[in-house]
């Protein structure tokens, strides 16, 4: 069987419906995945979808190559992929695999896998394919059940976060799976709650569930102008990031959002590590500081963080991205719905929530700029840029995941994406001037090692 090389991403298997990923295909994959959990002692490995048209279809396929393995299938039916984790702890398999697209467009779908505990990243994912084509698979014909754990989901977060108060809440799902269970849970904690295209619908008729892009969150700004809503959530296609914006239309982006969070953590467990990526802003680390914790940078990709929090025992992690990960009270992965429940357990002690989010440190920022590696892969681009480039007047550059170059009065950062072949910039500073400033140094250093790349600025 012909394997599309472009399918193994760095954080999970995507492709295209019908073309680069077929129920062949992820047959395939659930065989070697069956296989993969036995040798790592787990014998049951819970399979779940998103509301992609595409996913029954798919979660059927990766279900039979499981079986064909002689692993056990669990299977949770239409739910977000944070969903999957929990059942995965829940129901003591330690292995789930997800049938999801997250955000992209509704002829992709892709897995997002777990196996005895280990979010497969990297090296693991392309193993897979390895392992396929040398046929090193097992054979047996594993069992098969359903079961339903978005009741127990539910119960586990409503048992454990309190709010001082109902918050009025505004939910956009942009018609992703979060739709079946985000407006249930802010109702479980007393809300009064506004839904906006909560019907799960895989065409996404309404507008894109991506969070990060601000035109997908302008029916929720106007939805809070016309309401009397305090707060608006808006979630992607899988459930696993969170956007947030304010009474105002201020969207408040998710590395601020870690802030909350980490002064709300730090309130309990004084000297607390907390993990930020690359893209996050610069004031985390003093913010984090002065409540008593202790700031970590870190590479950007949702498995890289993972990995870093089991090895420190970091109890709070976040990425610019959106994914938010909590250890405390929590089982230590990303999750939209539940980074909500807790957002709004802070918020609810006051009595203007949007205040409280407004007041946060801010700085004059990009979103993130991606910029076509020009036919070169991203990673040498990168790699020739940091042997080549100087930077007069930094203060620091960073190289765990391509260049943070820190100023006193900004940074700027250039990384290959690890799932699409660009060039990922992000720029911030005190003010525009800054921030302008530090644009031309990194487009100076552009034009000496790679004048093939065209800047957006």
């Amino acid at each position: 069987m012909f394997l599309p090389p472009d399918i193994f991403k760095a954080y999970d298997i995507r492709g295209i419906v019908g073309k680069t990923l077929t129920p062949p295909i992820v047959r395939a994959v659930g065989q070697a995945l069956g296989s993969l959990a036995q040798e790592r002692g787990r014998d049951t490995i819970v399979v779940a979808r998103d509301g992609r048209n595409s996913g029954p279809e798919l979660c059927r396929a990766l279900a039979d190559g499981i079986r064909a393995s002689g692993a056990h299938v669990i299977d949770i039916g239409m739910v977000t992929t944070p969903m999957s984790y929990f059942a995965a702890y829940e129901l003591g398999t330690q292995c789930s695999v997800a049938v999801t697209g997250s955000h992209n467009p509704p002829d992709y779908n892709g897995l997002k896998m777990v196996i005895a505990g280990e979010t497969l990243a990297g090296e693991t994912i392309a193993a897979l394919k390895t392992r396929i084509e040398k046929g090193d698979l097992r054979q047996g014909a594993g069992t098969y059940r359903n079961e339903d754990i978005g009741g127990r989901y539910l119960e586990r977060i409503a048992g454990d976060v309190k709010l001082a108060r109902p918050v009025k809440v505004a939910v956009d799902c942009g018609n992703g799976v979060a739709g079946a269970f985000a407006p249930a849970l802010f109702r479980r904690l007393g809300c009064p709650v506004t839904e906006l295209f909560c019907e799960v619908d895989g065409n996404f008729p309404n507008h894109h569930p991506d969070p990060s892009q601000p035109k997908n969150l302008q029916d929720l700004v106007r939805c809070l102008a016309t309401s009397d809503n305090e707060l608006g959530f808006a979630f992607d296609g899988d459930g696993d990031r969170l956007g947030v914006v304010t009474k105002a239309g201020h969207i408040i982006y998710p590395d601020r959002q870690l802030m909350l969070f980490a002064a709300d953590l730090l309130g309990r467990h004084p000297g607390a590590l907390v993990i930020y990526d690359v893209k996050s802003t610069r004031n985390l680390k003093p913010w984090i500081v002065e409540h008593g914790g202790a700031p970590l940078l870190w590479k950007t990709g949702h498995s890289l963080i993972k990995r870093k929090m089991k090895e420190t025992g970091a109890l709070l992690a976040g990425e610019m991205s959106g994914h938010t990960f909590f250890k405390e009270r929590w089982y230590g992965f990303d999750d939209g719905l539940y980074a909500g429940a807790r957002l709004l357990e802070i918020l609810s002690r006051s009595a203007d929530p949007s205040a409280v989010l407004d007041a946060l440190p801010e700085s004059t920022s990009t979103p993130e700029l991606n910029v076509p590696s020009g036919g070169e892969s991203p990673h040498a681009l990168i790699a020739r840029l940091g042997e080549k480039a100087t930077f007069p007047g930094a203060t620091d550059v960073i190289r765990i995941d391509g260049l943070r170059v820190e100023y006193a009065d900004g940074f700027g950062l250039a990384r290959a994406s690890n799932t699409t072949p660009v060039i990922v910039l992000r720029f911030e500073a005190d003010d525009r001037t800054a921030l302008e400033r530090i644009q031309g140094e990194f487009r100076r250093v552009f034009a000496e090692s790679a004048p093939g790349v065209s800047l957006p600025f």
